[in-house]
């Protein structure tokens, strides 16, 4: 069964760091789209950044030069390195992937929405809290 688990958010001063990791089972991240997405409270649903099935990676503008988004194929894991935080990066942190997997013939392959506006997730994990406070 297709599963997903993130962990790792908690509270941290602005300015500082924390790294999220998402564990995927009953599928391997090297064949599908993983997107973190966060949804702070009173706001809707926002994607964040986005690791497409061949490794490219991508960013909305407001995480751009200050998140990471990596995995570790081994592990099966995707890690979201979050630096320079804002009290605006406040939110509950998902991770979620699609049904279709997209192979190097695929444009998908090596792209992915980060804004999470042209496709749907189907796989959701549970949400993981980041606080940023001073």
């Amino acid at each position: 069964e297709v599963q997903l688990q993130a962990s790792g958010g908690g509270l941290v001063q602005p300015g500082g760091s924390l790294r999220l990791s998402c564990a995927a089972s009953g599928f391997s991240i090297g064949d599908y789209t993983i997107g973190w997405f966060r949804q702070a409270l009173g706001k809707k649903r926002e994607g964040a950044s986005c690791i497409s099935a061949g490794g490219r990676t991508y960013y909305v503008d407001s995480v751009k030069g200050r998140f990471t988004i990596s995995r570790d194929v081994a592990k099966n894991t995707v890690y979201l390195q979050m630096n320079n935080l804002e009290p605006e990066d406040t939110a509950v942190y998902y991770c979620a992937t699609q049904e279709r997997a997209y192979n190097s013939g695929s444009y998908y392959h090596n792209w992915c929405p980060a804004s999470s506006s042209s496709f749907e997730y189907d796989y959701w994990g549970q949400g993981t809290q980041l606080t940023v406070s001073s």
